[in-house]
């Protein structure tokens, strides 16, 4: 009963939260899976303007304001992959990177995730050049030139955001009009660093190791444009050309259809006895915040029918923690939810609310063994904000000791950093280079978990995978604390790491660490670099993937 839910939510974006709490307070035990961030796609939107009662606010705060409205009604949250699914039978079984659930319904809330367009040059300058997040990697292109790819509302919207670091931005739209509304295309036209070239579609984008070099085409004239900067700088292309839906955990299940969106009645209901289907990753005409909470809220009142049936049926009814208060949760299935932005360079400052507070003591309560976080420091601010930070979090349990090293000792290690460190003083293999705050703080936790034990489990061929890794792996995993991709790739890295004395992940929040960005030509984040070079690749990934890297 342990394991047993009426409800497993796959996906943690608004339509996945807003079931979440439509069940939770009816009274039915549910669960969100989320195997990044949760809130979804919307994070990444640094300003909300059209969801209706709420004037003006980010994506993220949007989404944490749901996240924790369902916890309070009862609602939990697991950070963990799913990795199959089992809808046979009355109780279905939902299997993940952290341990199998069981419930009577699953709602697939899982979204899309950014298309890419198909030109020449795009995947190689993938992290190089093109980059498909503002949010995450305008940075990088401060007093650049810029290229928008796409005419919706994202490519309108992030055009504009990018002119705080862009010396100009263009908008590529290969229609002869933008696709969204007026008012977002009239700000972007109005800017004074866009241009915007309509009818015109990009057909090769090439470089030295990073980007300097666009050619695009005017479909209507013909006329064929190869654009590089006469300073020899590099540039930036930010695709946003729509997004595919994640679908490829019910690929096999004949619910998709030709562009792989799940197919529902008006019911949110698929095909599929118990599988319901919400958000972006549905078959529907406006893909918006607004329209998937309608989905989620749908779906839910649909699955608390399902779930009382099933219940009376089975004579099975799934244990809701205490109710109307966020429960608390083990460390295998959940991590703090918030993230404090950063430390403040002093202890007992109230850095962590009293939600987080009662999430850390679950999750060290739980840690096999105690350790030492040891502290190599320079003369930056960053330095002294990284000290009060583990200070801080030292004083919520007994496990954590923090330990400044100085001297000899310190000679070699790019400064501020905290490495993990066992009770004996030997090193876990796991690092932070900054102050890993923001939606990094998640990911340390977990990794503290990992260095300590138990761990988070990891499937059998995987851990088989690491276990077997016997030449020196040193790993550098380069973030920006405003990334919503990084933390997975960190989590992933760091949980091999502290399985096999062999491998080290230390993580470098690349904005206090600039040369690593020339050093490596890195135009993005998440970055993995292996071996100081050997080899090098973007984007987010899981443990297995992380381990093909490895071997």
């Amino acid at each position: 009963m342990k394991n047993l839910y009426d409800v497993v939510i796959v996906g943690g974006g608004p339509a996945g939260l807003t079931a979440a709490l439509y069940l939770a307070r009816a009274k039915y035990r549910v669960v969100v899976v989320e195997k990044e961030k949760f809130g979804g796609q919307i994070t990444i939107t640094h300003e909300v303007v059209n969801y209706p009662g709420v004037a003006r606010t980010s994506g993220a705060a949007l989404t944490e304001t749901m996240r924790q409205q369902a916890e309070s009604f009862g609602a939990e949250f697991m950070l963990a992959e799913v990795e199959g699914l089992d809808m046979s039978g009355d109780v279905k079984k939902v299997m993940t990177s952290r341990g199998e659930l069981q419930a009577f319904g699953v709602l697939l809330a899982t979204g899309a995730h950014p298309r890419m367009v198909g030109f020449k040059g795009e995947d190689e300058y993938r992290g190089r050049g093109v980059a498909y997040c503002a949010t995450c990697d305008g940075e990088f292109f401060t007093g650049k030139d810029v290229f928008v790819v796409g005419g919706g509302f994202a490519a309108a919207e992030e055009a504009v955001f990018l002119t705080k670091y862009a010396r100009q931005v263009s908008i590529l739209i290969r229609r002869d009009d933008f696709s969204c509304a007026a008012s977002a295309a009239d700000h972007a036209r109005s800017n004074p660093k866009i241009q915007v070239l309509t009818n015109t579609v990009v057909d090769e984008v090439s470089g030295d190791g990073v980007l300097r070099k666009i050619r695009y085409t005017n479909k209507i004239t013909g006329e064929t444009t190869e654009y590089s900067p006469a300073d020899g700088s590099n540039i930036g292309v930010f695709v946003f050309a729509g997004y595919a839906p994640e679908t490829s955990l019910v690929k096999d299940l004949g619910i998709l259809d030709e562009q792989g969106y799940v197919i529902t009645d008006r019911s949110m209901k698929t095909s599929v006895d118990g599988l319901y289907a919400a958000g972006d990753v549905c078959i529907k005409a406006l893909r918006q915040v607004v329209t998937a909470v309608g989905d989620g809220a749908l779906a839910a009142t649909e699955l608390e029918k399902y779930a009382a049936q099933l219940q009376a049926k089975t004579g099975l009814k799934p244990q809701r923690p205490e109710a109307e208060k966020p429960a608390a949760k083990p460390a295998e299935q959940a991590a703090p939810a918030a993230q404090p932005a950063s430390g403040n360079g002093s202890s007992g400052s109230g850095l962590f609310d009293e939600a987080m507070m009662a999430q850390l003591n679950t999750v060290f309560g739980r840690m096999a063994n105690p350790l030492i976080l040891k502290l190599y420091l320079d003369e930056r601010p960053v330095s002294a904000e990284l000290k009060g930070y583990m200070e801080e979090l030292a004083a919520v349990t007994e496990k954590l000791t923090v330990e400044v090293v100085s001297g000899a000792d310190a000679a070699g290690v790019d400064a501020p950093c905290v490495r993990v460190c066992r009770a004996d003083g030997s090193w876990s293999g796991l690092a932070f280079h900054g102050v890993p705050g923001g939606h990094e703080f998640t990911s340390f936790v977990l990794g503290l978990y990992n260095a300590a034990g138990p761990g988070q489990p990891l499937d059998e061929d995987v851990l088989h995978g690491v276990r077997s890794i016997a030449e020196k792996k040193d790993v550098k995993i380069l973030v920006s604390l405003a990334c919503t991709m990084c933390p997975e790739l960190v989590t992933a890295t760091q949980r091999l790491a502290a399985e096999n004395e062999k491998i080290t992940a230390e993580v470098y929040d690349i904005n206090h660490f600039p040369a690593l960005k020339d050093q490596y030509n890195v135009m993005s984040v998440p970055c993995l670099v292996i071996n100081d070079g050997e080899k090098i690749s973007f984007g987010k990934k899981n443990a297995a993937q992380v381990l093909e890297l490895l071997k």
